[in-house]
């Protein structure tokens, strides 16, 4: 008996669904997109109309063969991608894909995977919406003709494979031009003033202490330069003339946080949660598609979780008002919200993230859930249930004194009721300031003062603090640079090639980044600027709601200033990477940045009659220092072909034992530094204690591109190969490949990370490639896991 054929895009989407609808439907899984532009080549017919070719992607093909066989023997066929732009494409690429199997295809879509969500969604499908297709396809072939033609710049004047992105190049200028304003900040000293006071009251009884700063002179804001300065004015202040001028009192309200967009979603993860954006998303996306809850089966536990809108339904906020009502009671109650006027680049397309039933609270599900997912969905929850509560109150206190013409102020708060942060209260970014909650002493406007002691303070200012990913997801929503989709890949893409780095929660430009950012600079002044680039998110957004033909768009971007620069740029490319203030020790010319098989140094451009060369640093004031290269390690070793002594020097490929009388003698030797730092010589052939597990025979040390590793002796005929561990006494022992250390879930396709290892070293990556190319830094996956643990 046929079925109907439902096709989303996650095998945990998939079960989550199947569950929900029984033995009439099939669903199946298009684990993301199914075809793209190619891997090589352009893609795009400028020519023709920037007409994109699409190909079925690698390790696709079973996927699409699968789909199609399904297509034609069902009744129906439903699409059921995500609601954004992304998923669109995908639904659109699907149906050019199955059509020619099924004519009844249909498009259905959801907010939210429970079991009443889908089953709407199936009983009211509707059509593909093009104008989010189109917004999508233009996306891409603007990417990727700035991809592919700008890239290929980078290469001669910098090394083969340098990348350059529309979107994410606009986030490493952010990063760059913060951290050229630290270098360039100049601190400028101040200073401030802190009285001790005792109060008495009108009968001469000792009520306690209070503390204030001085604040003004004249009634204007007094501003302190230096100490001399303030030494002048202490000393004008009479000791007995302080007096109570006036007391405020108020009351002021805390408001209650809108619920979560994915920005503010991944601001918070990140600070609360110590996770990285990408990995913020990524728990969310198993959040929404589906967790295995014991008897309840598959559940999807929040709504779709790429949004920029803050709406809720009314039935979910009917659910929050009674749980509120119940747990805290009904003074706990937000009421209804005022409506905050929708920023311009807001698509209101979807909810606001939120739990798909506000009354499955965090503990009554904790034990299904992974640590990660636990937190991520309580955070979730309380941030909506805090949303739907009432303002928090509080009693705010000011307290002025004055003395001749100075003025010294102090305030506080007290907390009259909790609303809201019973519940939650938002994080913070370590560079903002938070309002200070504490009591004053209670006094009168008739007490008594007496000056007990001053504290004054030397400060000076501080430069603006390096991004971290929270902040810097801030600043790229409030510059409207990227949608809320791609925040997370903007910042992993920036990080992954190397062009950032992060520390101790920082980001830092890297050295490469600061080149490829200054070379792009030099040759396109447009299509960089974060306003081009905010004016070309909103042009897809028009696009996206029909205001706009998508072709318009592409043309205007690439025959307006694209083109010309392009061109310009193919022939006479601007690649001044000179070091400015340091001219060569050898011949007297400039100095410029350059790169090589091992990274970046520094060179003449005098060469090649010069041929100077320096490795080199950066300080904290952003100037060049040049850095005598340093000597080739000595290790005590003999050269076994002419005596010299060998040492340790660096390659691309990482440390090599060589002759030191090179080029005469070129002997090199494989070498391993043991557990306790000392080095040992490898003798190619040489014996492990472990018999071959394939054919017994012996097995030998070998060494290649890739360090040393353990061969069967047997070869070819048996081929046989294993990594090697070695002990303090140079033992070596064979690692088992078949119980390769495994690293948790890849969180593209849920199946098994394990340790590979490459020429520059081992890495995690997904053991169902090559239909899944997912990779992580060994670095990155520790962090997660530490991250996971905590």
């Amino acid at each position: 008996m046929s079925k109907n054929l439902i096709i989303v895009e996650s095998p945990a989407k998939a079960k989550t669904i199947g569950g929900y609808l029984g033995k009439d439907y099939e669903v199946l899984a298009s684990v993301g997109h199914i075809v793209d532009l190619p891997e090589k080549g352009l893609g795009v017919d400028i020519e023709n109309d920037f007409a994109p070719t699409y190909e079925v992607m690698p390790g696709k093909e079973q996927v699409v063969k699968k789909l199609k066989q399904a297509a034609g023997t069902a009744d129906a066929v439903f699409i059921a991608s995500d609601p954004d732009r992304e998923g669109e494409a995908i639904a659109w690429h699907i149906q050019e894909q199955i059509k020619t199997k099924n004519k009844n295809i249909q498009r259905v879509r959801f907010n939210e995977i429970t079991k009443q969500g889908i089953k709407d969604a199936v009983a009211n499908p509707g059509e593909l919406d093009m104008n989010r297709v189109n917004a999508q396809q233009s996306r891409r072939i603007l990417d990727r003709l700035v991809g592919y033609k700008v890239s290929r710049l980078l290469w001669k004047p910098l090394k083969y494979g340098l990348s350059a992105g529309r979107v994410q190049s606009v986030a490493l200028r952010l990063v760059c031009e913060r951290e050229m304003e630290i270098e360039k900040f100049v601190p400028v000293e101040s200073w401030t003033v802190e009285a001790d006071f005792q109060v008495f009251d009108v009968k001469g009884k000792l009520k306690g202490n209070l503390k204030a700063m001085l604040d003004k002179h004249k009634g204007k804001k007094l501003e302190l330069k230096n100490e001399k300065e303030t030494d002048k004015v202490l000393a004008s202040l009479s000791s007995d003339g302080f007096a109570i001028d006036d007391i405020e009192k108020k009351n002021v309200k805390s408001s209650a946080p809108e619920p979560f967009i994915t920005a503010r979603l991944q601001q918070e993860a990140i600070r609360k949660l110590s996770a990285s954006a990408k990995r913020v998303m990524s728990i969310a996306q198993q959040l929404y598609e589906g967790v295995q809850l014991g008897s309840e089966g598959s559940q999807g536990l929040i709504t779709y979780m790429r949004t920029d809108s803050t709406r809720i339904s009314p039935e979910a906020e009917q659910a929050a008002a009674a749980y509120i009502e119940t747990t805290y009671g009904k003074d706990y109650l937000g009421g209804r919200k005022t409506k905050k006027a929708a920023k311009a680049n807001v698509q209101d397309a979807h909810e606001a993230v939120r739990p798909t039933s506000p009354t499955r609270t965090p503990a009554s599900i904790q034990k299904y859930l992974t640590p990660e997912q636990y937190k991520l969905y309580k955070l979730i929850w309380e941030r909506f249930m805090a949303s739907q509560m009432a303002d928090a109150l509080y009693e705010q206190t000011t307290v002025l004194i004055n003395n001749g013409d100075y003025g010294f102020r102090t305030s506080g708060r007290v907390l009259k009721f909790a609303g809201y942060t019973t519940l939650y209260t938002e994080g913070l970014d370590d560079d903002s300031a938070d309002e200070e909650t504490r009591a004053l002493l209670n006094v009168d406007k008739n007490d008594g003062l007496k000056q007990q002691t001053y504290d004054k303070k030397q400060h000076f200012t501080t430069p603006p603090p390096r991004f971290t990913e929270a902040s810097l997801v801030r600043i790229l929503e409030q510059k409207a640079i990227g949608r809320p989709s791609t925040y997370a890949s903007i910042i992993s893409t920036i990080v992954e090639r190397e062009y950032v780095e992060m520390k101790e929660k920082r980001i830092f430009p890297t050295e490469l980044g600061r080149t490829v950012l200054k070379l792009l600079l030099q040759n396109f002044t447009h299509i960089f600027d974060t306003k081009f680039t905010a004016d070309m998110e909103a042009g897809l957004d028009k696009v996206e709601a029909g205001d706009e033909k998508w072709l318009k768009l592409l043309k205007d971007f690439y025959y307006g200033s694209f083109s010309d620069e392009l061109a310009k740029a193919e022939t006479d490319l601007q690649a001044d990477l000179r070091v400015p203030n340091i001219k060569c020790p050898t011949c007297g010319k400039e100095l410029a940045v350059k790169y090589g098989k091992m990274g970046q140094f520094i060179a003449c451009t005098g060469y090649p009659e010069c041929s100077f060369t320096s490795d080199y640093s950066r300080g904290e004031d952003g100037n060049i220092t040049l850095v005598a290269k340093k000597p080739a390690e000595q290790t005590g070793i003999k050269c076994e072909k002419c005596g010299a002594d060998m040492v340790l020097k660096r390659t691309r490929f990482g440390e090599m034992l060589a002759c030191s009388g090179y080029p005469e003698c070129k002997n090199i030797k494989s070498h391993i530094k043991l557990p306790n730092g000392k080095l040992h010589v490898i003798e190619v052939g040489e014996k492990v204690g472990d018999k071959c597990p394939q054919c017994g025979g012996d097995v030998v040390l070998k060494s290649g591109k890739r360090g040393v590793f353990a061969a069967c002796a047997n070869y070819p005929d048996c081929k046989f190969t294993a990594s090697v561990e070695a002990d303090d006494d140079g033992k070596f022992i064979l690692q088992d490949k078949k119980k390769v250390e495994q690293m948790g879930v890849c969180e593209k396709c849920g199946k098994q990370m394990v340790v590979r290892r490459s020429a520059r070293g081992p890495f995690l990556a997904c053991s169902g490639y090559p239909k899944c190319k997912n990779t992580k830094s060994m670095k990155k996956a520790a962090e997660e896991a530490k991250s996971a643990a905590s």
